[in-house]
């Protein structure tokens, strides 16, 4: 079937984060949100139809796993990425960011070292700092507008660190690192004895032409030293059910991980985990692929619209995500004056650069109707011209 995603749909008053957050975050409430990694469109209908199908039952109990949650995950894997993976390499985890914190209670003592590459998500520096961490960086390189690892730094970076997060497809620049990218990371890490933590919950938003590569799936190496973290919340809009799972070869580290999770009962899930997972997965091939057409074409809009009406703008084009990092460091502002300006002139409500250790940078999401997308252009355009 053809899919809406022009539909304009009134998320005021729903407790939505990316809505309703907003006048307390900013002080005021007329600003377009394009800030929450989350989409405007309507959550796919087979999702819904499942979790509605579970509320047809009048008692919400206790719910343990289903054997379609682990198939449709497995299936999932084979079939988009061609990774086979077993179902004991399975574990629910109550989210990415969680999950992250998990694998460094687990994995890490306080003060231990561990690697990030920043400009990067920012939960990335605050959850191991707030963990009593020890954070060490090893900068990417914008080239070329991509992002790109040297690897002559990564590898002095690395060392010492009990931990390196990989962020896999990266957020908040979109890079898709290649194969080789992830053998070189994979050899250096495996050889310093580092535990690589990859994040791969946007690997579904991947852009043709590129393609993702799971990281554990690159070499032995990778198997053997990696955690993989992967959720269907960012690509089929379902992030308020909190339900992501890891993946781990490696049967050291995995019933170490396991077994942590267990002590703790952080693996049980809840009501709606496992009937939402495995309905993406089961149903969702078609939805997802008309969805990430349609964000495409946003991005296509956004970069000939900064080319054509705002070049002193400028933006790494992702290769996966929905979310674009706009580049305003052609103004001259400082990141005052730059937030000043997205806030109290173009009356948009974006991700601070800063956030991620990117500054003159600012993260638009470009999940939303084209109209929306339209009109903050429009603003953008207005607020730097008389600015």
């Amino acid at each position: 079937m053809q899919y809406n995603f022009d539909e304009i749909i009134d998320r005021r008053g729903t407790d939505a984060l990316k809505i309703d957050a907003v006048p307390n975050i900013w002080g005021r409430g007329d600003l377009l949100p394009l800030w929450v990694a989350d989409m405007d469109f309507a959550t796919p209908p087979f999702i819904i139809e499942a979790l509605r199908r579970r509320l047809d039952h009048e008692i919400l109990g206790y719910t343990m796993r289903t054997p379609q949650w682990a198939s449709s995950i497995v299936a999932w894997q084979q079939n988009r990425y061609g990774w086979t993976i077993q179902p004991e390499w399975l574990n629910f985890v109550p989210g990415i960011v969680p999950g992250i914190a998990f694998v460094i209670s687990c994995f890490t003592e306080p003060g231990d070292a561990i690697l990030i590459q920043p400009p990067v998500y920012h939960p990335y520096i605050h959850v191991p700092q707030n963990l009593g961490r020890t954070l060490r960086r090893n900068r990417l390189d914008l080239v070329d507008g991509q992002y790109h690892i040297d690897f002559e730094r990564f590898e002095q970076d690395v060392r010492g660190c009990k931990l390196f997060l990989l962020c896999h497809p990266h957020n908040p620049g979109g890079r898709v690192w290649t194969a080789e990218e992830l053998r070189r990371i994979a050899e250096i890490c495996h050889r310093e004895g580092v535990i690589v933590v990859s994040d791969e919950i946007h690997a579904d938003l991947t852009l043709p032409p590129y393609h993702h590569v799971p990281f554990a799936s690159v070499s032995a190496e990778a198997a053997a030293c990696s955690i993989t973290l992967m959720s269907p919340s960012k690509a089929f809009n379902m992030a308020g059910l909190t339900s992501s799972y890891s993946i781990i070869s490696d049967e050291a580290l995995r019933e170490r991980f396991h077994q942590h999770l267990e002590h703790s009962e952080l693996n049980l899930g809840h009501v709606f985990a496992f009937n939402s997972v495995a309905a993406a997965y089961s149903h969702g091939t078609e939805w997802l692929d008309q969805m990430l057409s349609y964000v495409q074409g946003n991005i296509d809009y956004i970069e000939q619209y900064l080319a054509g009406e705002l070049p002193q703008v400028g933006m790494i084009r992702p290769q996966a995500s929905y979310l674009v990092f706009l580049d305003f460091r052609g103004l001259g502002l400082s990141q005052a004056e730059l937030n000043a300006l997205i806030v109290d002139k173009a009356h948009l409500a974006l991700n601070d650069g800063a956030m991620f250790e990117g500054e003159g940078f600012m993260r638009l999401n470009a999940a939303s109707p084209r109209s929306v997308i339209e009109e903050a252009m429009r603003r953008l355009k207005e607020a730097t011209l008389l600015n």
